[in-house]
């Protein structure tokens, strides 16, 4: 029995898998906040509505970062999370290296009552359309 065999057999379990992982995938993109792309956040910071928060660890923060960006390590934002009192009025954006614990971090500020958003793709699409990024 091939694949197409199987999946023609069994077309109503693929397609609650594939359901499943849809709706999986929908909760766990927004989450954390909506993915803003480069061109967003810049206009977001230029504007003063938002504020970075870089949620690598210090070794990648101090490697080079997005200029004003405050870091708070992803490990330790439950218990730093009131350092960001004063910019609850601002939508905090997240960033992080790739995009793997933006999502959380946002979560973990949303449950504390912040606007949040993160950055599509991390540092990585950040320094891969050639922004800048300091010391």
């Amino acid at each position: 029995m091939g694949i197409t065999d199987f999946l023609a057999e069994q077309w109503i379990l693929v397609s609650i898998l594939a359901a499943l992982v849809s709706v999986f995938m929908w909760t766990e993109m927004h989450k954390g906040g909506k993915a803003l792309s480069f061109h967003q956040v810049t206009r977001m910071l230029n504007s003063g509505e938002a504020v970075l928060l870089d949620v690598r660890e210090k070794k990648d923060f101090d490697a080079g970062h997005i200029v004003d960006s405050i870091h708070i390590a992803y490990t330790k934002l439950k218990d730093r999370v009131s350092e960001l009192e004063k910019h609850k009025t601002r939508t905090i954006i997240v960033v992080d290296k790739l995009g793997q614990h933006a999502g959380a971090a946002g979560k973990i500020l949303k449950d504390h009552g912040f606007d949040t958003a993160r950055l599509q793709g991390g540092i990585a699409e950040w320094t891969g359309q050639n922004l800048p990024l300091v010391k």
